[in-house]
């Protein structure tokens, strides 16, 4: 009988966070494999803006940015449902990529790499024994010394371990819908705007190829007032915003139903979950109207790779590792998440925000220290990859 093949590491869900981790990974010389339920390229839920603070990190993992003519995003517009808006530059800017472009990218720099990716492949368990992990998925059982879970907002996963998060009763930091179009419209390639409705918001940006993402955040309530569709959901509450107004009546949208995403929640969660390191959205979740989230995946894949580093040179023991991580993970986002939280609580209901951006229109730098209380400093691949 031929030896069964043990992983030094395996990545459940090949988005950002997962596949930044496997490509570092098997660049250190690390056996990898990744398991992604869909097949490559394929559409998410997502804003599709990256703060400029991960430009070196994804310029490390072999994605040569500067070369492909993405969109820099200097400006934020945020606009009440009334129609005030307000206007600053991003104290740090930002640069515009679908996740179609960039997670396609990343997964062709992770095969070139040597990881192992299996696609549409959905993993039911990961089960720990004696220091070895089994994943069990519709290909069988596979077994690994690491196990990373980047396994998105939510997942079956999160269900079957009855993470925390999962089983909160409804309330205003859960239950929440994204729904996202690519469209073709006449915006400024260097402004990403957030657009602010009843119990909700909208972002608008353009990313590569002219086209551009508009993503939104709504409440459950909202689509279920509406008969549960969109289209008339979007009419009675987004299009209260004149400017969501004109842009969704006017726009030409790429693909015309709209990718959705139900039963959002940004409660604290575990940043390991049975002997599993969480990393991306599985780790914990920013509000999407910081602005955040994908440059926040990116940075917990190497704060992840480089306590697995540790552990695999046997430099430190597992608990060590999960400490460690669980440690660096809370000193660089918990902050964030925190005030991403407070900050979400001041958008949503309509004479709230109204009353926010006339007052705050007077004093741009207060919207400049809002934004810098949910981003971070530059950052780039470990030393020696």
């Amino acid at each position: 009988m031929s030896e069964i093949k043990i992983y030094d590491v395996a990545i459940v869900g090949g988005g950002l966070a997962g596949l930044s981790l496997a490509i570092q990974c098997a660049k250190a010389g690390y056996s990898t494999i990744l398991f992604e339920k869909e097949r490559y390229p394929f559409h998410k839920v997502c804003g599709e803006y990256i703060s400029m603070e991960s430009w070196g990190f994804v310029e490390g993992l072999g994605l040569p940015l500067s070369k492909m003519n993405l969109p820099i995003i200097k400006h934020l517009m945020v606009t009440a449902p009334n129609g005030k808006k307000i206007e600053g530059k991003l104290p740090l800017g930002g640069f515009g990529i679908s996740r179609y472009l960039i997670d396609y990218e990343l997964y062709k720099i992770a095969k070139s790499a040597g990881v192992h990716v299996e696609e549409a492949v959905k993993v039911d368990d990961v089960q720990f024994d004696k220091e070895v992990f089994s994943i069990h998925s519709t290909i069988g059982i596979v077994q690994s010394k690491i196990v990373a879970g980047s396994f998105g907002k939510r997942s079956n996963l999160d269900v079957k371990w009855k993470r925390n998060f999962v089983f909160q009763k409804k309330n205003k930091l859960n239950n929440y819908i994204g729904v996202k179009y690519h469209i073709k419209t006449n915006w400024p390639n260097d402004l990403i705007a957030l657009h602010n409705f009843e119990n909700g918001y909208c972002g608008i940006s353009q990313i590569e190829d002219g086209k551009h993402c508009l993503c939104y955040l709504t409440t459950a309530s909202n689509l279920k007032e509406s008969g549960n569709a969109i289209e008339t959901m979007e009419e009675n509450f987004l299009k209260v915003n004149p400017f969501l107004k004109e842009i969704l009546e006017n726009a030409t949208k790429i693909y015309t139903e709209p990718l959705s995403i139900a039963q959002i929640s940004f409660h604290k969660k575990a940043q390991v979950e049975n002997h599993v390191l969480m990393i991306g959205d599985a780790a914990g979740m920013i509000t999407p109207l910081c602005g955040n989230g994908m440059s926040m995946a990116l940075h917990g894949s190497k704060l992840a790779f480089e306590a697995i580093d540790l552990f695999l040179t046997k430099k430190i023991n597992r608990t060590a590792m999960e400490l460690a991580y669980t440690r660096t993970w809370k000193e660089q986002f918990s902050k964030r998440l925190i005030a991403g939280r407070i900050i979400q609580t001041l958008f949503g209901k309509k004479w709230v925000t109204n009353l926010l951006i006339t007052v705050v229109k007077p004093f741009p730098f207060l919207l400049n220290f809002l934004i810098r209380q949910t981003h971070g400093k530059a950052f780039f691949i470990f030393s020696f990859l």
